[in-house]
């Protein structure tokens, strides 16, 4: 039996968000103290646990439990800006929650009264999730190979998962496997069950704090009870998919804010003025100045249009069906393209205007580049390209599934 990694898993405590406006105030608080050493945490690959406790017990990763389950139910919209404001602050942490939005969304679309209840409350008093659903060895995202089998009262589960974000900081894994029927199942684990094994492997050039590493599943048993049909939510038009993407484009969207925020920054205090430019300050060059105003009209615009998205699965929420499923996961396909290009922008043009001195190591400002470069390769942006276009063309509704 292969060992866990082991990351310090304290009891949760966490507080209860009334309402959108709150959420939004817990989130500006919770930024500043996560911007203060996020440099530092990528620099050593390093979060201590009480970072991650503050911002779990803190109530935000509780703010989409449905009303009638004791949850704020916060917009799409807050939700959103709420992911940007942390990412912002740190994209790493800002990601970790994602995929613990994403389930509790399962959790709404399939999971009975009973399951409801349970497992909102557990996230209601502080307890994360983190997804353990694809797989890295396939011919693509959807090639899954980890199996769920019955199992004397209950099921097994075998399998190896990759990027599975948060991994060692959860609570609670939530495993996809196949049934027999080749159908998608999602087993929800409590962190130390035997069977369950974390391993902290991430190694990639961005978001290097989000523990998105590798999840064993080796003779994993789980309790029917803890088990969702989650293939159900692709069967019918659900926003499973548009609220996964509007998620990540809300990181994104962060990331851009946080590199547009040091650039200013440091154009400020340490940048110096090109020779021709005839001016004392490089925030007085005029050709910087134009970069400058660029950059931030076309954040602007990105989250202008992450907003929208937001409104779209707002109003598509009390009665999903073909028509604003499809007008939703287009708003959300309009908002990605502007995120992932601004985030990718905006980091790189940091060097350009800050000169060689911002390249520097003490500062740390290439976390931007990387952490754009790698988050923003979720899902192909060419294909949301695509999916507009062929509405627009040819009135063909976007595909459903978790990237459309």
């Amino acid at each position: 039996m292969s060992e866990s990694a082991v990351y310090p898993i304290n009891p949760p405590a966490a507080h209860r968000i009334a309402d959108d406006a709150e959420a939004l105030r817990v989130a500006a608080q919770v930024a500043a103290v996560l911007q203060e050493h996020a440099a530092e945490r990528d620099r050593h690959r390093e979060v201590p646990a009480e970072i991650v406790d503050l911002y779990s017990n803190s109530g935000l990763w509780g703010i989409t439990v449905p009303k009638e389950y004791g949850g704020a139910q916060v917009s799409c919209a807050v939700l959103a800006q709420v992911i940007a404001i942390i990412s912002a602050a740190d994209p790493s942490l800002g990601q970790i929650p994602q995929n613990h939005y994403c389930l509790l969304e399962d959790i709404r679309l399939q999971g009975t009264p009973a399951q409801q209840a349970h497992f909102f409350e557990l996230v209601l008093q502080g307890h994360r999730f983190a997804n353990a659903l694809s797989e890295t060895g396939g011919k693509n995202v959807q090639d899954i190979q980890t199996t769920i089998r019955r199992y004397g009262d209950g099921y097994v589960i075998n399998g190896r998962k990759g990027y599975c974000t948060g991994s060692l900081y959860a609570h609670w894994l939530a495993v996809l496997a196949l049934d027999e029927e080749q159908k998608g199942q999602l087993a929800f684990v409590e962190r130390g069950t035997r069977g369950l094994v974390i391993v902290d492997d991430w190694d990639s050039i961005g978001q290097r704090t989000t523990s998105s590493g590798t999840v064993l599943a080796e003779d994993l048993q789980v309790a029917p009870f803890n088990l969702f049909p989650t293939y159900r939510s692709y069967e019918s038009p659900t926003l499973a998919g548009p609220f996964a993407q509007l998620t990540t484009a809300a990181i994104d969207a962060g990331i851009a804010r946080a590199a547009l925020r040091d650039t200013v920054e440091f154009v400020r205090q340490f940048a110096r003025p090109w020779i021709d430019a005839g001016v004392d300050k490089a925030s007085e060059d005029p050709l910087t100045i134009i970069q400058i105003g660029a950059l931030e009209i076309r954040l602007e615009a990105a989250e202008a249009l992450l907003e929208r998205a937001g409104w779209a699965l707002d109003a598509a929420r009390p009665a999903p069906d073909e028509d604003n499923v499809a007008l939703a996961s287009l708003a959300v396909a309009k908002a990605k393209v502007l995120t992932t290009e601004i985030a990718i922008e905006a980091s790189n043009k940091l060097f350009e205007l800050g000169g060689t001195r911002s390249t520097l190591k003490k500062h740390n400002f290439d976390r931007h580049w990387r952490n754009a470069r790698v988050h923003t390769l979720h899902d192909p942006v060419r294909w949301k390209y695509h999916v507009v276009g062929n509405w627009l063309l040819n009135g063909v509704k976007p595909p459903r599934h978790d990237w459309s």
